[in-house]
């Protein structure tokens, strides 16, 4: 068995001389007063010596420390002292690492522990393999003060300094590092989070930090394939790939650290506001089957809030209005911040990053190429590039509108034509041109509503024929469905396609005649509005050539309002008989007639009561508190359309039994919807059918429209003629000119 000291011949140690100071202070026992302050370290902060193998401090089994610790002197001569000096200088004592601390790179070394010098301690025996290994000494900074011992071990020549070491072999730590130095961020140590949690709480804040980058991701892709429409949407919609989060990806990992934040947090809060443009979206498909006009619908906004207003009161108007602003805010912030977070993962995994998405793109492409489908849905979509290409189309044509829609308003038939050959086959006549709230094709066709809607019909027919009046019916099409009942009304009255606000106050605002304001202009008739649903001042009433307008506050109700109705109709036709029409000795009288009361929401909604009982309208507050209330309604589509149905037939009834009670030989009225209701009573239909009726007791009224094809009665045929509601203006002062 080879002796210990025979086993270190080929090791160089390097050793101070006894002559150096450290090794005085370790012979003598003295120590260096300047010296121990730097030394000491505070009892907090020392960490007991934990047992080290031989092979993992230098990786040489010989550099253990002799179990006594005392240097031999057979180490002492066996060392070269030329050798002894020149490692003494190649090793600076304030460089010594704390053997406490197994330091991962030169960096890692704590700065205190770099002013303390640390003494190498000199060779030692090989431990025989049965032999304990004897634990490694504290090093000076956990010694007591005025001990300059050290038991660091002394190194091999092959082996350099601890921080030389592990700058030859970086760590893995160190190489993600380099993989990351484009981030700055990315080489910032991991933050403790609030009260340090993340700290405290590691496989905690790990699930947190997973979960939200999941989270933000699944974000991000349901603002991406959402649709804008309700009804389409269902579960296997958000199974699908859109190509534009790939892209987003490639253009996240291709920026720069700060660019692509920037990017990250433009981009989001764009995803954001196409969410919310989304929302609106189905709002507008909800109730008027169209999309959110970004040019002309703003305006429209207010109205949403005068009938959140109506249907559930102040506080509800107010609720809503908060939810909408807090909700707006949530989704662009979130949205952002999802982006940004998304944008971060991808830069920490650049490598993984960078292959996910290329296999992806390959998916899309194959995917979109053979048309592959999941549940009856393209997997591979680029619908929200649609779906922005489609919003810059609407807005290049609702600004390009305008000059389209002048050029039409220079169009009259009848502009040149003298007052005195206008309308001369109805002088002497009373035409009323009356408009039924939401009276839609759906109300005559749907088969949960068409058998109840016969009876009313059938009633009304036998009323009017009792009455000597006689009636035909046909179809119109609406330039609105759902709502915007004004756009409807200048419509018909134009005859003029007004499908949005900036055409109706283009026109409202210009001297093309109306159907109405002709009237007025032969000087014939006298020209009265009853316009209950209006509330505020309509300066666009003077447009219409209207002599005089009754609104709400002029027709004497001192009823409730009922949901967004002022006035019921039974009270506003009531109210016209004691203004205008009942009057002695009066002129030819020319009426614009709006009824209200099948309005929406249809809850609650008034029903006919005896005539004579209706007084100043404060019958109907018992009415009222027999009604439905709207919130419960709207909770069953089912519930919604036998309201809807009920409300017509009110509306309907009101009309027949006031012409049967004061129509006389020149009374002539036409009646007809002015758009189909909202998509939850029509199923979601696009078809924009209203009925129209002309009633007269003159048979000469009727023989002048035999070739129109109308049908006998209030109710049109399936077959009957269908004619765009712009059209009507001159084809009926053609029919009636003479």
């Amino acid at each position: 068995m080879p002796s210990p000291g025979s086993a270190r011949k080929d090791v160089r140690v390097p050793l101070f001389t006894r002559s150096h100071p450290l090794a005085q202070q370790k012979a003598t026992g003295e120590t260096d007063p300047t010296a121990a302050p730097e030394a000491a370290t505070p009892p907090e902060q020392q960490a007991p010596p934990e047992p080290v193998a031989p092979d993992e401090r230098s990786g040489d089994t010989g550099s253990a420390k002799s179990p006594d610790g005392a240097d031999s002197d057979e180490a002492d001569a066996s060392t070269d002292p030329t050798d002894t000096a020149d490692s003494a200088k190649a090793v600076d004592p304030a460089d010594a690492p704390d053997p406490a601390k197994k330091p991962a790179s030169a960096d890692a070394v704590d700065s205190a522990d770099a002013d303390v010098p640390a003494t190498p301690a000199g060779p030692v025996e090989p431990a025989e393999s049965a032999a304990p290994v004897a634990p490694a000494e504290p090093s000076e900074s956990t010694l007591p003060t005025g001990s300059a011992d050290s038991t660091e071990p002394a190194d091999s020549t092959d082996s350099a300094h601890p921080a030389d070491s592990a700058e030859a072999a970086p760590s893995d730590d160190e190489a993600d590092a380099d993989d990351r130095s484009d981030d700055p961020s990315s080489q910032l140590p991991p933050r403790a989070g609030w009260f340090g949690w993340r700290t405290r709480f590691p496989l905690a804040a790990r699930v947190v930090r997973v979960g939200t980058s999941v989270l933000a991701g699944a974000l991000l892709l349901v603002a991406l394939v959402v649709p804008d429409r309700l009804d389409r949407m269902s579960f296997q919609s958000f199974l699908r790939l859109p190509v534009e989060l790939i892209v987003l990806a490639v253009v996240l990992l291709v920026l720069p650290a700060r660019a692509r934040r920037i990017a990250a947090v433009v981009t989001g809060a764009f995803v954001g506001l196409s969410t919310v443009l989304k929302c609106l979206d189905m709002g507008f498909y909800e109730t008027l089957a169209r999309p959110f006009d970004l040019v002309f619908d703003w305006v429209l906004l207010s109205d949403a809030a005068d009938w959140m207003k109506d249907s559930f009161g102040h506080s509800g108007e107010v609720l809503a209005i908060i939810g909408v602003i807090v909700l707006l805010i949530a989704v662009l912030a979130g949205s952002a911040l999802a982006m940004v977070r998304l944008a971060d993962v991808l830069a920490k995994h650049r490598p993984m990053a960078v292959r996910t998405t290329l296999v992806l793109g390959v998916v899309w492409i194959m995917c979109f190429t053979l048309s592959v489908q999941v549940g009856g849905v393209t997997l591979a979509t680029k619908g929200y590039s649609q779906f922005l290409s489609n919003r810059v189309k609407y807005v290049r044509e609702g600004l390009g509108d305008a000059d389209v829609f002048k050029k039409q308003l220079t169009v009259d038939a009848f502009a040149k034509t003298p007052p005195n050959q206008l309308l001369t086959g109805l002088r002497g006549k009373d035409v009323l041109f009356t408009f039924i709230e939401s009276y839609g094709r759906v109300a005559l066709d749907d088969p949960t509503m068409a058998p109840e809607m016969d009876k009313t019909l059938t009633a009304g027919d036998a009323r009017l024929k009792a009455a000597g009046f006689s009636s035909r019916s046909a179809w119109l099409r609406s330039p609105v469905t759902g709502a915007g009942s004004w756009l409807a009304h200048s419509t018909f009255l134009s005859g003029l396609w007004i499908k949005n606000q900036q055409r109706y106050r283009t026109v409202t605002t210009s001297t093309r005649a109306t159907l109405t304001s002709y009237f007025q202009k032969t000087g014939a008739w006298r020209t009265v509005g009853i316009v209950p649903g209006v509330r505020k001042s309509w300066p666009e009433g003077k447009y219409f050539g209207l002599d005089n307008i009754y609104d709400s506050t002029h027709l004497g109700y001192q009823g409730p309002y009922f949901s967004w109705t002022p006035v019921p109709d039974q009270f506003s036709l009531e109210s016209f008989e004691k203004l205008e029409y009942g009057k002695k000795n009066r002129d030819p009288i020319m009426a614009e007639i709006i009824l209200a009361s099948s309005h929406n929401p249809w809850s609650p909604i008034a029903h006919t009561i005896p005539w004579n009982q209706l007084g100043d309208g404060t019958i109907f507050n018992q009415i009222k508190k027999e009604g439905t209330n709207p919130t419960e309604v709207w909770k069953s589509a089912k519930r919604v359309r036998t309201e809807y149905r009920k409300a017509i037939q009110y509306s309907v009834d009101s009309l027949t039994q006031w012409v049967q009670r004061y129509g006389n030989k020149n009374t002539v009225l036409v009646f007809l919807g002015d758009h189909q209701p909202v998509p939850t009573v029509t199923g979601g239909t696009a078809d924009r059918d209203v009925p129209i009726t002309i009633v007269a007791h003159d048979p000469k009224v009727l023989d002048k429209i035999s070739s129109w094809g109308w049908t006998d009665g209030l109710k049109p045929a399936d077959s009957a003629p269908v004619l765009g509601m712009d059209k009507f203006r001159d084809r009926f002062m053609t029919a009636y000119a003479k």
